[in-house]
């Protein structure tokens, strides 16, 4: 069914609106995650909308509803960074969230990317499940969000050209 979906780039939306959009459905797109609120709005910078969006993409029904983003960024060191890929619970179990990535990938590679990463906190199942399908090697990153602060970091190797 995830193949009905359309991925959109956020640069073909309204920035603004579509964040919006996203966050008043954090709830059911963030379901079982172990983020707290505070840590989702945080997440959501308007600067992965605006500025960064080039990056970003949404899944999106026929009927032009939200079945999931992805928000990520290049960074100048040529490392492809997934800052957040979110499903929502109707979608869920059907690839989508490896096609956002995969997407988002093939676009870091074309702007010379070497590998994808992505961090996460060491229990979160979904993140470490994503991975694995992906075929990232996870490592663990002691203190890495500060004083007992553990992560997960997952590396993904690029293939370019």
């Amino acid at each position: 069914m995830s193949a009905a979906l359309r991925l959109v780039g956020f640069e073909e939306l309204s920035a603004g609106v579509l964040r919006a959009r996203l966050l008043a459905r954090r709830g059911s797109f963030w379901s079982g995650s172990v983020l707290t609120d505070e840590e989702l709005l945080a997440l959501h910078d308007p600067l992965f909308f605006h500025q960064l969006g080039g990056f970003g993409a949404v899944a999106l029904t026929q009927d032009d509803a939200d079945a999931g983003y992805l928000l990520g960024v290049v960074s100048a060191d040529r490392l492809g960074v997934v800052h957040a890929v979110a499903v929502h619970p109707d979608h869920r179990g059907r690839g989508l969230a490896g096609r956002l990535l995969q997407r988002f990938a093939g676009l870091a590679a074309g702007a010379g990317a070497r590998v994808v990463q992505a961090v996460a906190r060491p229990d979160d199942v979904a993140a470490r499940g994503l991975a694995e399908h992906c075929g990232a090697v996870a490592a663990p990153s002691p203190g890495h969000a500060g004083p007992g602060a553990d992560r997960t970091v997952y590396t993904l190797p690029l293939r370019r050209g």
